[in-house]
């Protein structure tokens, strides 16, 4: 059924493309790889993008938040899933029940879940976190091999895992990475050395994933790159990467102004010559954000949006487009006809990036699966 018959806005996504993606990766890597979807698989959907992940060869899923990877156990999914944030305590003995892997980086944590474990007579899967020098979460380097003994040595705790995360793998400059995988080499070092080391050591995030063969350890985490998405400027997919998501819309209205005349909220724009102008049932409360400069594509040709966008609404020029008729199709993000608007462009011009971008298009916006 054709989309505009039952929705005034939607998302498309691709999951054949997220498949791929994963299995472009697959061939860069000996590592196991980790499908990262939290924030609702970066606004594609979190649990038909992890599907479609597993499909394309990724054994492993990561969350931020425990409800996430909770949807993901109600969707059916049985494989390792990784929560990457914090867990408040009072929530752990849920993450044990689901057998999810909890990340910690202090005593307190490790004997928190150790003790959820005991009283469900499991253990608590533990990753410890290292903060290598991105500054967030995690342990001090030096505090490894204490904590990891900890964990060792307490009943209801199991150690599963140890990892960090990059500050600025996606940079041209390498100095800050380079030194970051030496502290955190150092640190599995030591913990080889101590008889302390886990099964699973990863570090590498989308773009050290490409760019540093040497940070992908026992496992990879692919985020951004999984949804066809650059992970930036610096660090661009190589080919046979697509990008799966694309958000469509329809002509509402359309009609001819005369001159003079104001469109939308404080008549920011008002029209020079009569004009035709077409709205769009998509507005800031879409995730369409209300900044000058906005364009959209009609019949493969780019248009202008004027005026302000509004919370449901925006306005377009269409004179480019003159036969241009209400219910016809309007592309945001996406491809049509030959013509394309990517959203690193949209970030370009939001003054953001492009993983904003996706995750910012509200959930009131009907994702649809091909």
């Amino acid at each position: 059924m054709d989309p505009r018959e039952q929705h005034a806005t939607w998302v498309e996504v691709e999951l054949a493309a997220i498949e791929n993606n994963v299995r472009q990766v697959r061939a860069l890597t000996s590592a196991q790889v980790m499908a990262v979807v939290k924030a609702d698989g970066y606004g594609h959907g979190a649990l038909p993008a992890a599907q479609a992940a597993l499909r394309g060869g990724a054994t492993w899923c990561g969350v931020a938040r425990l409800e996430e990877a909770q949807e993901l156990r109600r969707g059916g999914l049985q494989c390792p899933i990784l929560v990457l944030g914090p867990l408040p305590p009072g929530r752990l003995a849920e993450a044990v029940a689901a057998s999810l892997s909890i990340t910690v980086f202090e005593p307190e944590q490790i004997a928190a879940a150790a003790a959820a474990g005991r009283e469900l007579h499991r253990e608590a899967r533990l990753q410890l976190k290292v903060d290598s020098g991105m500054s967030r979460l995690g342990a001090r380097p030096e505090e490894a091999i204490g904590l990891a003994r900890l964990v060792v040595k307490t009943e209801g705790a199991r150690l599963e895992g140890l990892f960090t995360h990059f500050a600025r793998a996606d940079e041209a400059d390498r100095t800050t990475t380079d030194q970051q995988l030496k502290t955190f080499n150092q640190v599995v070092d030591g913990l080889q050395q101590a008889g302390l080391r886990p099964p699973l050591v990863h570090a590498a995030n989308s773009a050290a994933t490409l760019s540093l063969a040497r940070s992908h350890f026992d496992l990879v985490r692919l985020g951004i790159a999984m949804y066809g998405l650059h992970p930036s400027a610096h660090c661009r997919l190589p080919d046979g990467f697509r990008p799966a998501l694309s958000w469509r819309a329809q002509l509402s209205q359309v009609k001819l102004l005369p001159p003079g005349r104001g469109v939308s909220y404080g008549h920011a724009y008002v029209t020079q010559a009569e004009e035709r102008i077409g709205t769009v049932p998509v507005g800031y409360a879409d995730g369409f954000r209300r900044l000058a400069g906005n364009q959209a594509l009609v019949r493969g040709l780019r248009v202008p949006v004027v005026g302000r966008v509004c919370m449901d609404q925006s306005m377009l020029q269409l004179d480019a487009v003159p036969g241009a008729r209400e219910g016809e199709e309007v592309v945001l993000l996406g491809h049509q006809l030959g013509e394309a608007i990517h959203a690193e462009e949209l970030a370009e011009r939001w003054g953001t990036i492009n993983y904003e971008v996706t995750c910012g298009i509200g959930r009131r916006v009907p994702r649809l699966y091909g």
